[in-house]
């Protein structure tokens, strides 16, 4: 991404940054360096699944309690507090830029993100205006009292990819065949691409704010992207999230790039080529499978199947030490799960994959 698109984003000044997080070993696993131990954290740890989030939540709104710093650095900070997990992500949503920008939406309790107006022609470009820093200025606030706060543990910036941006804006909400996205992919490509840049400068600047004020990795979700074929893929989506990933190492190349979606298995080199450090892998993929298509020159992130907190401890740990093994092929593992923590998850049942995986010797 040119700095000319990531106007104006392209004069932030980046924050100092804890001398100690130069071990961490997540960031040390997704550089490709040998860590202390197999780094872990969770898509969704700071949510539903916790008790201590549900009461600092209660009767404020999903929106809401993501533009509030306090609250914001609170419920970041709850998983890493009980878990020890190996990181924190930033508690956002990745709807938040679009509401920042004007977009008229809401999160639904048991919906998800629910759009006033759909996404239909070109004129509804003009209701989408370019992310400005100062329509974020709480984000930075956050993210400098979490880093503060973290001190040597990493924060990961958080942000949609494009992809999955436009497919709310299309649908309107939540869709499980997304027809209408891809009926407007496929009919009018000059328009879609028009909508996924202004998509990216979008959830490029929300990136670029993170990182500027702090975060030290960032996470790019695709949630809805593993809809799409390879060749879909390439043409579509893949140079929209480079653009995004590209703002972030042109910001600061020492922040690394980790990129996720949902079934995406068939796409994991193509995302890999969009400019990830880490490729982040569900759990329908084995970890050495994914590595061995990913030329094995990519660390990878994931990938236990999230039900498998559900089952005994003695299954369990038999399949946080199956993942680790296989994980081991990669020349970079950071242990997750292959999608979000479940809402009726137990939490001790999360910490024992903590403390299951950290003393894992491979």
């Amino acid at each position: 991404m040119s700095t000319e698109f990531a106007a104006p984003f392209a004069a932030l000044p980046v924050a100092p940054r804890d001398p100690r997080l130069a071990d961490a070993p997540l960031l040390r696993a997704a550089r490709r360096l040998r860590p202390a131990h197999t780094p872990v954290w969770f898509m969704r740890q700071a949510g539903r699944s916790l008790p201590e989030y549900r009461k600092v939540r209660e009767g404020i709104a999903m929106l809401d309690s993501c533009r509030r710093p306090e609250l914001v650095t609170e419920i970041t900070l709850q998983p890493v507090r009980r878990y020890g997990v190996d990181a924190a992500i930033f508690f956002s949503d990745i709807v938040v830029p679009l509401k920042a920008v004007g977009v008229g939406l809401d999160i639904r309790p048991g919906v998800g993100p629910v759009i006033d107006q759909p996404f239909r022609t070109r004129a509804d470009l003009d209701r989408i205006p370019e992310l400005e820093p100062e329509m974020i200025s709480d984000i930075a606030e956050s993210v400098g009292l979490l880093t503060a706060e973290l001190g040597g543990t990493p924060l990961i910036g958080f942000a949609g990819a494009p992809f999955t941006l436009a497919s709310y804006l299309v649908e309107g909400g939540p869709s499980r065949d997304l027809a209408r996205t891809k009926a407007l992919m496929y009919s009018d490509p000059q328009l879609w691409e028009a909508l996924l840049q202004r998509l990216a400068q979008i959830s490029a600047g929300f990136l670029r704010v993170q990182v500027a004020a702090g975060a030290s990795a960032v996470q790019l979700f695709d949630s809805w992207v593993g809809a799409l074929p390879l060749a879909d893929y390439r043409r579509f989506v893949q140079p929209s999230s480079a653009a995004v990933l590209d703002a972030v190492r042109e910001l600061d190349p020492t922040v690394p790039r980790i990129h996720f979606g949902v079934q995406t298995g068939e796409l994991l080199p193509a995302m890999a080529e969009a400019g990830a450090d880490v490729v982040g892998v569900d759990f329908r993929v084995p970890l050495d499978v994914a590595t061995a298509r990913l030329g094995g020159d990519h660390a990878v992130q994931g990938n236990l199947d999230p039900a498998l907190l559900f089952a005994s401890r003695e299954v369990l740990g038999q399949r946080v030490r199956q993942t680790l093994e296989a994980g081991a092929a990669a020349p970079g593992h950071i242990f997750n799960l292959g999608h979000g923590v479940l809402p009726d998850t137990d939490p001790d049942q999360a910490k024992f994959v903590v403390d299951t995986v950290h003393a894992w010797k491979g």
